[in-house]
């Protein structure tokens, strides 16, 4: 049995009893019932996913997965593929948006090389990215497939290992991206998976112009004409319409959920990745967090298409990187001292409202 079908017979829905329990506490909580709202219902979420009322998150990380993409060409961004190297020695050098919001929410930050149309030899030499380089870059999707099924396994393999190694460190990770161009290829999987409208779905990425935008939206309908993904099919749609970064996002959304390890989903390309996770298993759903909605009109859908009605955030974010997931780690860490150092009324010897 191969990697991907052995680690998804380890993924199991939230554990029930600890659910309960969790919400047994919360309910006894020296505070107007439910008054910390959603937060009370992350932490319940936390207490099912870790099968623990004591959820501890002392290491945080963040990944952010990088790839290049050969549908730029086709002029769906307004930034040259150049920039997809460039910007990962920026996250190397700690001088991005995911460094300094990271830091912030004590998250470490891994930058994994998944198929950056470079050669980063000097990094990987000096331990500075995690080398998992499937191709460089992907195939133009408007011309046929993105890459061979082997390829998609190989992409979302390469994402479950590097979940089972950091998994033996941290408690919580992040999903992040890097590729320019790849909110084409992220709009072409939500379409295939929502059924959503491609003119509903498709936003301006990096900044496009009408002109550009419809340009981009006739493109992403090619796309999908010429590939024609099979929507039951997780790994045929990633390798029809995907990116590497997105296989590689899947696989560490499948690895982390083998592990009970939450994932804090970032936004549009990364909530792509976990479309493609959950067409493959859908238990993993049960370990998703989301951490905000993007500006990218067609998030909402994916969202909705998961099980989310309604992130922790909306900042009006549309930057990728992993930075709407390190912001949402704050959250999370206030969820967990919710639900374990807010005392009961018995503990904190509180009368409790009259029954």
């Amino acid at each position: 049995m191969k990697l991907l079908e052995k680690t998804c017979q380890k993924i199991f829905p939230q554990d029930a009893e600890s659910r309960q329990r969790a919400t047994e506490r919360l309910n006894q909580l020296a505070l107007p019932h439910w008054a910390l709202g959603d937060l009370m219902n992350l932490a319940v979420d936390l207490a099912g996913m870790t099968r623990s009322i004591q959820p501890l998150y002392q290491k945080k990380a963040v990944v952010t997965m990088a790839g290049d993409h050969g549908v730029t060409v086709e002029g769906v961004s307004k930034f040259p593929s150049e920039v997809t190297p460039q910007m990962v020695y920026n996250f190397v050098n700690g001088g991005a948006g995911i460094n300094a919001l990271a830091r912030q929410a004590g998250a470490d930050v891994f930058v994994v090389d998944m198929g950056v149309n470079a050669d980063f030899s000097d990094l990987v030499k000096a331990g500075k990215i995690i080398d998992k380089k499937v191709g460089h870059g992907t195939n133009n999707i408007a011309k046929g497939p993105a890459m061979s099924i082997a390829r998609a396994r190989q992409a979302v393999e390469a994402g479950i290992e590097v979940a089972a190694e950091l998994c033996r460190e941290y408690d919580l990770l992040g999903t992040g991206d890097m590729g320019i161009g790849n909110t084409t290829p992220s709009t072409a999987i939500a379409a295939v998976i929502t059924g959503k409208p491609v003119e509903l779905l498709t936003g301006r990425g990096t900044g496009l112009d009408d002109s550009q935008l419809a340009a981009k939206i006739a493109t992403i309908t090619r796309i999908l004409e010429i590939n024609k993904p099979d929507k039951k099919n997780g790994l045929d749609i990633l390798a029809k319409v995907g990116g590497f970064e997105i296989g590689g996002i899947a696989g560490l959304i499948i690895g982390s959920a083998a592990q009970r390890v939450p994932v804090v989903v970032d936004g549009f390309i990364s909530t792509a990745g976990a479309l493609i996770a959950s067409t493959i298993e859908p238990f993993v759903k049960d370990y998703l967090i989301f951490a905000h909605r993007s500006v990218e009109p067609g998030h909402k859908f994916m969202q909705e298409a998961l099980g989310c009605t309604k992130p922790l955030l909306d900042l009006n974010m549309r930057l990728g990187e992993g930075t709407g997931g390190a912001v949402a780690m704050n959250i999370v860490d206030a969820a967990t001292a919710v639900l374990k150092d807010i005392a009961t009324f018995d503990e904190a010897a509180v009368a409790g409202a009259d029954k």
